[in-house]
C-alpha cells in the first residue's frame, strides 16, 4: 500500500530557465490577477529558475500570517533585497531580537503618543502647502514623499530634517529603484561591481548612514523628546550596538514615510478623477472644520475622510505584495509547499476580488460602512499586513493620512494631469513616473 503525496500547486507552463518571467515583467499586477483567476487560491509559478507559490484566499493568507506564522519567515529573497539597507531593523530582523526590538519601540506608537504627533503632521502639511502656487503644475508624489519624511522625522525622532530632505529623498529613491529591479530577479550584480546602479546605491547608503548618525548624535547631546524612538533605544537597559540604532532609524525613515506618501498621492489622483467624491469630502471638511486646522478630536466626525483613505488603499494598495518563505514542509489546501519555497500573496489581487467587493474596479469610498467592515473576511483587506508582523506604524499611518488629506483638501482642489496611472511595482506599488497635478485654491 502506498501513501499519496500532496501534489505541487497548478500553474502556467513556462519557458526553459526563464519560466514565467516574460509574462511577469510585462505586467506584474495583471500576471498575479490572471494566476489567481486561472489556477485558483494556491498556484505555482517560476521566475528565472526559482519557483514561487501564490496564495489568493483570505483564510490561507491568515494561516500564513497568523495561525502558522512560525512556519514561515521573511526569507532569503526579502532579506537579500532589504538587508543591505535596513540591517537588523524591525522589517528584516527575526526571532527573539525582533521581539525585543518591537517591544522596546512599541510604546512610541501607543494611542497617547499618537495624539501628540498630530500637530507635527498638520504643521508640516501647512508648511508644504505654502510652497504651492495656484495653477502651477507640480509632481505631487514628490511633494508627499518630502512631507511624510519630514513628519516621520519630526514626530518619531523629534528632529527637523528639512535641510536634508532632498538628500534623504534622493537616497531613498535610489534604494527603492534597486529594490524594484532585484526583488524577483534570480541573480543580482554584486554590490562591489562599479556599475552606475551600484555606485548610486552605495552612495545612497552612505547618505542614509550619515543622516542616521546625525540623528543619533543629536540625541546623545541632549536633543530629542524622552518618548521618541531614538531616545527610547538609547535608554534601553542593555546597551544596543550603534549600528542597531542606525538600522531602526533608517527602517522608520523608509517604511514610515513611503507607503503613506503613496496613499496620499493616489487619494488625490482618485479624487481628481472622481469629482463627485471630492465634493462630498470637501463638504464634510467644511461642515466639521469650518476652515480650522483638523485635530485628533475631529477624526470621529470625519468619517468620509476615513472612507476615502480606506478605499484608496483598497484600490491602489501601497503595499501590494507580501513574501514569506516556508521554514518547513507545509501542506496547504491539499498542495505541497516544500521547505524553502517562497510564498507570495497580493493585496492587489484580494482587494479587487469580486467575492468580497461589488464593482471592485470602481472607486467607491461609500462602500466602507460599519456593516461592510464587519462582514468582510479577515485578510480580504490587509493594507498593513497582519499577525505578529503587522506593521507597527499602522495607526500612525492612518492618523497621518487622514489629517494630511483633510488639511490639503479643505483649502485646495487638485487636478491630476495623469490620465491613467502606470506602476513600477517593487517593495511598494510605486508610480512609473511623475504624478503631475495642478493645485487651485478653493
Amino acid at each position: 500500500m502506498t501513501s499519496s503525496r500532496p501534489a505541487a500547486p497548478p500553474g502556467p507552463d513556462g519557458m526553459p530557465i526563464l519560466g514565467n518571467t516574460r509574462e511577469y515583467v510585462q505586467d506584474p499586477l495583471a500576471f498575479f490577477e490572471n494566476l489567481a483567476c486561472e489556477y485558483g487560491p494556491v498556484a505555482g509559478y517560476e521566475l528565472g529558475g526559482e519557483r514561487f507559490v501564490q496564495v489568493s484566499d483570505p483564510e490561507l493568507v491568515r494561516r500564513v500570517l497568523v495561525d502558522d506564522n512560525e512556519s514561515f519567515v521573511k526569507g532569503e529573497r526579502f532579506m537579500d533585497t532589504l538587508k543591505p539597507v535596513l540591517g537588523d531593523g524591525l522589517l528584516t530582523s527575526e526571532g527573539e531580537f525582533w521581539r525585543s526590538q518591537r517591544h522596546t519601540i512599541e510604546p512610541s506608537f501607543y494611542p497617547e503618543m499618537l495624539e501628540s504627533y498630530a500637530t507635527e503632521m498638520t504643521d508640516s502639511t501647512q508648511r508644504a502647502l505654502a510652497d504651492w502656487t495656484p495653477g502651477q503644475q507640480r509632481n505631487v508624489h514628490d511633494d508627499m514623499m518630502s512631507l511624510t519624511v519630514e513628519i516621520a522625522a519630526g514626530a518619531l525622532f523629534d528632529v527637523d530634517i528639512r535641510a536634508q530632505e532632498e538628500a534623504i529623498g534622493d537616497a531613498l529613491e535610489a534604494v527603492m529603484d534597486r529594490a524594484s529591479t532585484s526583488i524577483r530577479r534570480p541573480v543580482d550584480v554584486p554590490r562591489w561591481v562599479p556599475t552606475p546602479g551600484n555606485r548610486r546605491f552605495n552612495a545612497a547608503l552612505d547618505d542614509l548612514d550619515a543622516v542616521a548618525e546625525r540623528i543619533i548624535e543629536q540625541h546623545e547631546q541632549g536633543g530629542g523628546d524622552a518618548g521618541d524612538v531614538v531616545s527610547v533605544l538609547l535608554a534601553k537597559d542593555e546597551d544596543l550596538p550603534r549600528e542597531r540604532i542606525r538600522d531602526e532609524v533608517v527602517t522608520i525613515l523608509l517604511a514610515g514615510h513611503e507607503t503613506t506618501a503613496l496613499a496620499l498621492t493616489y487619494a488625490l489622483h482618485l479624487l481628481s478623477k472622481n469629482p463627485e467624491k471630492r465634493e462630498k469630502l470637501q463638504a464634510e471638511l467644511d461642515d466639521v472644520l469650518g476652515g480650522r486646522t483638523p485635530t485628533v478630536g475631529d477624526l470621529d466626525d470625519l468619517s468620509y475622510t476615513e472612507q476615502v483613505v480606506e478605499e484608496t488603499m483598497r484600490y491602489y494598495p501601497p503595499v501590494y505584495d507580501i513574501l514569506r518563505e516556508a521554514d518547513e514542509d507545509v501542506e496547504m489546501a491539499g498542495y505541497r509547499i516544500p521547505q524553502g519555497r517562497t510564498v507570495s500573496f497580493q493585496q492587489w489581487v484580494l482587494h479587487r476580488d469580486e467575492r468580497f467587493y461589488d464593482d471592485p474596479e470602481q472607486f467607491r469610498p461609500e462602500r466602507w460602512t460599519d456593516e461592510m467592515r464587519e462582514e468582510l473576511p479577515p485578510f480580504a483587506y490587509f493594507p498593513f499586513g497582519g499577525g505578529p508582523r503587522r506593521c507597527i506604524g499602522d495607526r500612525f499611518a492612518m492618523l497621518e493620512a487622514r489629517l494630511v488629506l483633510a488639511t490639503i483638501c479643505q483649502d485646495w482642489t487638485v487636478e491630476s494631469t495623469v490620465e491613467n496611472l502606470g506602476f513600477r511595482p517593487s517593495i511598494t506599488l510605486r508610480p512609473d513616473g511623475p504624478v503631475e497635478m495642478v493645485p487651485e485654491r478653493r
